[in-house]
């Protein structure tokens, strides 16, 4: 038995023309056993849109990458060694 998926609803025509519109086209080749490995996810994981897991995984990766890198006043090290004392008084 096939299940049913839900429709989409329509949007307006005054907002379509502001949805971001996926232009550019980005391809990449996997060996046997990375294609093996997301087969697997994407069935136990029961993902039906390859394109946009892939598309949401690898911009999550740059996404933490710039928050990574975002500059600091302090260097890492030295808001490792802060200690924040809590004021327990009401």
């Amino acid at each position: 038995m096939a299940k049913k998926r839900k429709k989409k609803p329509e949007l307006p025509q005054k907002m379509r023309s502001e949805v971001f519109r996926r232009t550019h086209k980005a391809t990449f080749l996997l060996n046997d056993k990375e294609n093996e490995a997301i087969e697997a996810y994407c069935k136990k994981y029961k993902i039906i849109n390859k394109s946009r897991f892939m598309r949401e995984a690898v911009l999550r990766a740059v996404m933490n990458q710039f928050m990574e890198d975002y500059p600091t006043l302090f260097e890492k090290q030295d808001l490792d060694r802060l200690v924040v004392k809590q004021n327990l008084q009401a």
